[in-house]
C-alpha cells in the first residue's frame, strides 16, 4: 500500500485524506502534544546517524508516555495497515531507526522513568527512554553497577541499546546488553501486551523470548519495560597506556593478555590514524609517533599489580613505552581520548562510515593489516579503534560526502572491510546492528536457510509486516 502511494504521486488528495484519518485515529487515544504532524518537525525524526542509508518521510511522529498509549498506536497501525518505526535517541549507526514513507515514527524517549532499583535482587526496572548514563548514575547511588556502556552512553537510551544489543568499552569483562536483560514487557504488532523472562536470578521456563527481542531492532515488538540485571559497583579502575611500533605487536600483546588469564575491565586499541585525529581535535598530547596505542584497565582490589603484570606482557610483545596511570583522574583522561575517537575521525573529512566488524582475537592483527591495505587501495583515510579484548573493530572510513567519486570509494571500501571480516571468521556487526546498511551482508553471513528461518520468526510476531519494515532482511 505504501509503495503504491510512492509510485503514484498524482494521488495527492487520497494521500492527504489517509494521513488525516491516521492522525484523527491516533488523537483518539493520545494527547495532542504527543502527535506531531508538521513536516518540518517530523523530518528531524527521519533517520539515525548512519551514512548511505535511505530514509523516508514519516506521516506522523508519536511520543507516548504510557504503555496504554503505545498499545493504542499499534492497534491503530494494525487496523489501518500503516508501518511503524520505533525510535530511541537515534544514535544508531546502521539506519535501523530510519523512517519509511508514510510511516508512524514511534519515539519512546518520553517513556523515561526508572521504575525500581532493588539492591537485594540486584535489578532495575526501567522504561525504554531512560538514558544509559542516567541509569548508571542512579544505580551507582545504591552501590550498584549497570555495565553496558556504549560510547554514546550520555545520550543513547536503554530501549535503543536493547534493540541493537549494543556493547561498549567494558564488554571484555562484563559482556554486552543481552547478558543484562532478564525480562521485558513488549507491545506486539496488534497491540497486545506480552511479558517475557523474569526478575529472578535463574529461570528457564519455555523458549527464551527475551533474548529473541534483544537485537531485533524493533522488528518484532515494542519494548515498553525492561528488567535489567545489576552488579555490585566495582572499585575505580586504573588505566595503562602502551605504545607499539606496529599494530601487529599491539595485537600480539592482546593475545598474550587474554591467553595469560587476565580479566581487564577494558582493553582498547587505537591505530595511528585515530591517535592523530584525536590530537588534532582535542590536543590530547597522545604520542603520534606510535603505530598503535593499547589501553588496558583493571577495576580489581589491586589494579596497580594487575597493570604491572599486563605492562610486562606488553613489553614482551614489543611495546616501546608502557605508562600506567597514577590515579583515577589520569585514567579518565586516557579513556576520554578513546571516547573521542569516532568524533575525531568524523572531523577529518566531515563524514564517516563506521563499521563494527568483530573477529576472533587471534585474527585481530590480520583484520587491521587488511584494513590498511584497503585504505591504500581506495586512497582513503580509514582509522581503526577497537574493543580489542573481544575482537570488535571499528574501521571508520573518512570521506567528503560532497565528492561523488570519494563517496563511491568509501562505500566500496566499507563492503571490502565487511568481506574481510567474514573471511577471517568474524561477523558483520558486533554491536551496531544490521538496520538498512548491512542487509545484504546479513544474508551472506547467515545463509539462505538462516534468512528463511528468521523471516519465519518475523512472520509469527508481525504477520502484516508493519514493524520497522525494510530492516534486517
Amino acid at each position: 500500500m505504501i509503495m503504491s502511494r510512492i509510485e503514484a504521486p498524482s494521488d495527492q488528495a487520497p494521500r492527504e485524506q489517509a494521513a488525516g484519518n491516521l492522525t484523527d485515529r491516533l488523537l483518539a487515544g493520545l494527547p495532542a502534544e504527543a502527535v506531531l504532524t508538521d513536516p518540518d518537525i517530523t523530518a528531524s525524526y527521519a533517520h539515525d546517524m548512519a551514512s548511505f542509508c535511505p530514509a523516508g518521510a514519516p506521516a506522523v511522529v508519536v511520543l507516548p508516555r504510557t504503555v496504554e498509549q503505545v498499545q493504542h498506536v499499534m492497534r491503530t497501525a494494525t487496523e489501518l495497515r500503516v508501518p511503524v518505526v520505533p525510535q530511541g535517541a537515534r544514535t544508531g549507526l546502521s539506519g535501523g531507526a530510519n523512517a519509511t514513507d508514510g510511516c508512524i515514527v514511534l519515539s519512546l524517549t518520553r517513556m523515561d522513568r526508572i521504575l525500581e532499583i532493588s539492591p537485594v535482587d540486584r535489578i532495575a526496572v526501567v522504561e525504554p527512554g531512560v538514558v544509559n548514563a542516567a541509569l548508571s548514575r542512579a544505580v551507582g547511588e545504591h552501590g550498584l553497577y549497570y555495565p553496558p556502556d556504549p560510547s554514546s552512553w550520555e545520550t543513547c537510551t536503554i530501549g535503543g541499546n536493547i534493540g541493537t544489543a549494543s556493547g561498549g568499552l567494558c564488554c571484555v569483562k562484563y559482556g554486552v546488553t543481552a547478558e543484562y536483560v532478564l525480562g521485558l514487557d513488549v507491545v506486539l504488532a496488534d497491540g497486545r501486551l506480552m511479558s517475557t523472562g523474569r526478575r529472578t536470578a535463574k529461570g528457564v521456563a519455555g523458549y527464551d523470548l527475551t533474548r529473541l527481542f534483544v537485537g531485533s531492532e524493533g522488528s518484532l515488538g515494542i519494548v515498553v519495560r525492561a528488567v535489567l540485571a545489576l552488579k555490585p559497583k566495582p572499585p575505580r579502575q586504573l588505566v595503562l597506556a602502551a605504545e607499539f611500533a606496529s599494530a601487529a605487536d599491539a595485537c600480539a600483546a592482546v593475545c598474550r593478555i587474554m591467553e595469560g588469564g587476565h580479566v581487564p575491565s577494558l582493553l582498547e586499541l587505537m591505530d595511528r590514524t585515530t591517535v592523530k585525529a584525536v590530537n588534532d581535535l582535542a590536543r590530547m598530547g597522545l604520542p603520534e609517533t606510535t603505530e598503535a596505542l593499547l589501553l588496558a584497565a583493571f577495576d580489581t582490589p589491586d589494579p596497580a599489580a594487575d597493570l604491572a603484570a599486563v605492562g610486562a606482557l606488553c613489553e614482551a610483545a614489543g611495546a616501546t613505552q608502557v605508562v600506567p596511570a597514577e590515579d583515577a583522574a589520569e585514567s579518565e583522561l586516557l579513556l576520554q581520548a578513546r571516547r573521542l575517537s569516532l568524533t575525531a575521525l568524523e572531523a577529518v573529512k566531515g563524514t564517516t562510515m563506521i563499521d563494527d566488524v568483530c573477529v576472533p582475537r587471534s585474527k585481530l592483527a590480520a583484520m587491521l593489516d587488511g584494513v590498511e591495505r584497503i585504505a591504500a587501495k581506495y586512497d582513503l583515510t580509514i582509522g581503526v579503534c577497537a574493543h580489542a579484548g573481544d575482537g570488535n573493530t571499528h574501521p571508520t572510513v573518512c570521506f567528503d560526502a560532497r565528492e561523488p567519486d570519494e563517496s563511491r570509494r568509501a562505500r566500496e571500501s566499507f563492503d571490502e572491510i565487511m568481506s574481510l571480516g567474514l573471511e577471517l571468521g568474524g561477523t558483520i556487526t558486533g554491536e551496531h546492528g544490521v538496520g538498512v546498511l548491512k542487509k545484504e551482508w546479513l544474508a551472506r553471513e547467515i545463509g539462505p536457510v538462516g534468512v528463511e528461518m528468521q523471516r519465519a520468526v518475523k512472520q509469527a510476531f508481525d504477520p502484516l509486516g508493519i514493524l520497522n519494515p525494510g530492516k534486517l532482511f
